[in-house]
């Protein structure tokens, strides 16, 4: 991935992407509590061809259809959306590239990066 394409993702995913970095406990088997790590970033968009675009030139993560209009309650100005999401160690992947020219985000990708460098 070039400089440039980093800094333009780094701006899309700025103002339509979501990044998290938690700790959340979960039950699991026989009813033990396990202290989990949420670690996940996503770009959700009606414009398929620019969450492709993201796609391709991170190489990693997936690309789901999110049908808005399925149920009967949907409302017929609801348009489908295209959702790229990836996870764990792909997100640390993807944090390392934006993270210079990220500014609304740039916390959250810190704690991812800083998270897998120990």
């Amino acid at each position: 991935m070039t400089r440039d394409d980093a800094i333009y993702l780094a701006g899309l995913f700025d103002g339509e992407g979501c990044a998290q970095f938690k700790r959340r406990m979960e039950t699991k088997r026989k009813g033990k509590r396990y202290n989990c790590m949420i670690i996940s970033l996503e770009l959700s968009m009606t414009d398929e061809k620019t969450v492709r675009h993201l796609h391709n030139k991170v190489k990693v993560g997936t690309v789901h259809l999110n049908r808005k209009n399925k149920s009967p309650s949907g409302k017929p100005h609801y348009k489908d959306q295209y959702r790229w999401r990836c996870s764990h160690r792909d997100a640390n992947f993807v944090a390392k590239f934006l993270y210079p020219y990220a500014i609304t985000k740039k916390e959250v990708l810190g704690k991812i990066i800083s998270h897998y460098e120990y």
